[in-house]
């Protein structure tokens, strides 16, 4: 937008005996994608403006088109016109981006590199340290309000712990900034966004149990090996993230690519009989009791399928897996994985969490008591 700006692109434009400021012409912007190499042709950069709109960062001056044409169509950044959401979603996200700026514009800022169990961890800090930052320069009123800012930026993705075990707390605790906000980024990673997330999202997902055709007698689940074939084992198998990585390392470190025939697919319906609220599972009263479950992942996985989201719940357990002999059941609500509250969290993440932790799982889970 800036840029766009400086090239005078975006500017006060006439049409019809009307004035529409700051505003920019769609094939024009084309034009000036390819030109600046942002987009290898017009096709990646009208994908590119559709995905700025619908995340509602630009849209037509007049509200008349729900797409992105490569025409002479006015469009404006949202951010121009005073139209664009403030969401809590988007003010803490630029929160965390003015606070990341402020700490490393200073000089002996607390964001170091940093080494925790032979590991080196970038943009790194103490929870206790940056307690004292915030209430030093006046960020947030007392420590109690520096806590729950940095909850909120744990919650959001903009810090975590080193090796995503807790939350966000006032102690010695090795945190660190996720995202960069220094690194320059190039549009195309727009149209990539969510391929962390495919993995978990797609029918092909390991943590799906899927049965290999909709006849209800058959009780045979799909495996992933790694030649990528499929391959049919008995009801006590699971889909896991061992098979996918090849050998038995209880850690993800490789993104293959899965093909499954059409056959392949997950029930989206959920098995709860209604939605829940995380208002409701933690209200004082509520009928749900909290249990902690350790589950020891065996040669192809833990055996369960989590579904939803703010709370997420386990959707399926298979009857002979590590997870049901750990008292796992359906409609349990996630708490927290490894330590890490996750009551805020999508499905997509927490499976993310629990594929690339450790093979011994610690979960807290919420169940009716009714």
């Amino acid at each position: 937008r800036l840029r766009l700006h400086d090239g005078k692109l975006i500017k006060d434009r006439r049409y019809h005996l009307r004035t529409y400021p700051n505003c920019f012409v769609a094939k024009e912007l084309t034009d000036w994608l390819i030109d600046h190499k942002e987009a290898p042709d017009r096709e990646t950069g009208i994908r590119l403006m559709q995905k700025l709109m619908d995340h509602y960062i630009i849209h037509h001056v007049c509200d008349e088109h729900s797409d992105y044409k490569d025409a002479k169509l006015l469009y404006r950044f949202r951010k121009d016109d005073g139209t664009f959401p403030l969401s809590k979603d988007v003010k803490v996200f630029m929160r965390g981006q003015s606070l990341y700026e402020k700490l490393v514009s200073v000089e002996e800022s607390i964001l170091k590199v940093r080494e925790e169990n032979s590991v080196k961890y970038q943009r790194t800090f103490l929870g206790c340290e940056m307690i004292d930052w915030l209430v030093q320069e006046g960020e947030v009123e007392n420590r109690k309000e520096a806590v729950e800012l940095g909850r909120a930026l744990l919650e959001h993705g903009i810090i975590q712990h080193v090796s995503n075990r807790h939350h966000f707390f006032d102690s010695d605790t090795l945190y660190q900034f996720w995202i960069n906000f220094r690194r320059r980024r190039r549009l195309t990673e727009l149209l990539n966004e969510n391929s962390s997330r495919a993995l978990s999202e797609s029918p092909d997902s390991p943590f799906c149990l899927r049965k290999l055709n909709p006849d209800p007698g058959n009780t045979s689940f799909l495996s992933v090996q790694t030649n990528k074939e499929i391959k049919i084992v008995s009801a006590v198998r699971r889909s896991s993230i061992t098979s996918l990585a090849g050998n038995s390392n209880p850690y993800f470190s490789t993104t293959p690519t899965l093909v499954f025939p059409p056959v392949a697919e997950c029930n989206p319906k959920s098995v709860l009989k209604r939605p829940v609220t995380n208002e409701e599972l933690l209200s004082p009263g509520a009928p749900y009791a909290k249990k902690t479950l350790t589950i020891v992942g065996d040669a192809v996985g833990w055996g369960f399928v989590v579904r939803g989201g703010r709370p997420c719940h386990i959707q399926a357990v298979d009857p002979g897996g590590p997870a049901a002999a750990a008292g796992m059941k359906v409609c349990q609500f996630v708490f927290s994985v490894n330590g890490m509250y996750v009551l805020h969290l999508d499905y997509q993440t927490i499976s993310s969490l629990i594929m690339t932790g450790p093979r011994t799982l610690v979960m807290e889970v919420m169940e009716s008591i009714e």
